[in-house]
């Protein structure tokens, strides 16, 4: 059987940025990916949400980012991904969902059903959308309403008529209670106080934040995301479910769900049509747990002080959308990392060999 180079699976910002370094150091490889067409998990946005909604999609490499309109993001950036493919002749293979990546007499071994692909390294670049993060709270089997995950979001419209609890303290709740409160009932719940910027984004601050991602990560701890320590901040479009007093309003956790609302532990109830848990997603590692990468703190440490984008237990595992890379701009950034650490672990396996 063939045995390449590198395998990246994953096809969204970050993959596509590794195989575009890749190719251009002259490394054999393919990509892997499990949706049927180019996109990323951006091809599975709701529709309502445009590409003036979205935080910034940074540009690939030696391309330019989609334009800042009205489009639909779930088009817009698909359609981008797409013509980059083709313009750089990239080698995506699709669907094809990666199973399981084990190690057989040093070459990885990644399986899709009965399709395998061996490798002398790996590219992992799966991001987090198909490992939507739900908290389980007593009583969550007995809510006779709708509980939805942000990955089921169907826009704004589907919520007419109906009272929504939106769960969760970061980016995605804010622009959630944003679309929603001027049009329905909205209640918000979040574990911990919201922490408000009132200061312009800047680079250092972005910076500051991917630092103390970077910490996590240098540890071997689970990362977080790059979002959610950057503070919050409302926007144009959010500024009338602010004066409508959607986000004035908000209240700690509930201690319970119940079959038409839920319970505080101070014996409050109030009724609800919907829950949207906004509350995050986990890395989509789980095919690489026969590799035992995980450290343990839960997490992956990777070198560089959680800098670099290399498996600090597995130098022939690069990562790409973890941890401090998980954002458009840094995954650009990690692909070109990752690709002249795959170098680095074909020239030591070459001269090992040799």
């Amino acid at each position: 059987m063939e045995i390449r180079e590198s395998v990246v699976i994953g096809a969204g910002q970050a993959g596509l940025s590794a195989s575009y370094h890749l190719s251009r150091l002259g490394i054999d490889h393919i990509i892997l990916d499990a949706n049927e067409r180019p996109g990323g998990a951006w091809q599975h946005r709701w529709d309502a949400l445009t590409m003036t909604d979205v935080h910034g999609v940074a540009e690939l490499p030696d391309s330019v980012a989609p334009a800042r309109n009205s489009a639909r993001a779930n088009i817009a950036v698909p359609a981008s991904f797409a013509e980059y493919e083709n313009a750089h002749d990239l080698p995506v293979l699709r669907p094809v969902k990666a199973d399981r990546v084990g190690d057989e007499d040093g070459l990885l071994v990644v399986q899709s059903g009965q399709r395998e692909w061996r490798t002398r390294t790996l590219v992992n670049a799966t991001g987090t959308w198909t490992q939507p993060f739900m908290p389980h709270y007593p009583g969550m089997e007995t809510f006779i309403g709708e509980q939805l995950h942000t990955v089921d979001y169907p826009g704004p419209e589907h919520f007419l008529g109906k009272r929504v609890l939106v769960v969760g303290g970061g980016a995605s709740a804010v622009q959630f209670l944003g679309a929603l409160a001027p049009i329905t009932d909205t209640l918000w719940v979040t574990r911990r106080e919201p922490i408000w910027r009132d200061d312009d984004f800047t680079s250092e601050a972005g910076a500051a934040a991917v630092a103390l991602v970077e910490q996590r990560v240098a540890q071997g701890l689970p990362p977080q995301s790059v979002v959610s320590v950057t503070g919050l901040i409302l926007r144009p479009q959010e500024r009338e479910a602010e004066r409508l007093g959607a986000y004035a309003d908000r209240r700690g956790m509930f201690q319970r769900i119940e079959a038409d609302g839920v319970r505080w532990a101070d014996g409050s109830f109030e009724q609800v049509d919907v829950i949207l848990w906004a509350t995050g997603f986990r890395p989509a590692i789980g095919h690489l747990g026969p590799l035992h990468l995980r450290s343990d703190a839960g997490g992956i440490q990777l070198d560089r002080n959680g800098r670099g984008t290399t498996a600090v237990k597995d130098p022939r595992i690069q990562l790409v959308g973890y941890g401090p890379s998980a954002s458009t701009i840094g995954g650009n950034r990690a692909g070109r990392t990752a690709a002249k650490g795959v170098r680095r672990a074909l020239e030591r396996a070459s001269i090992t060999s040799g």
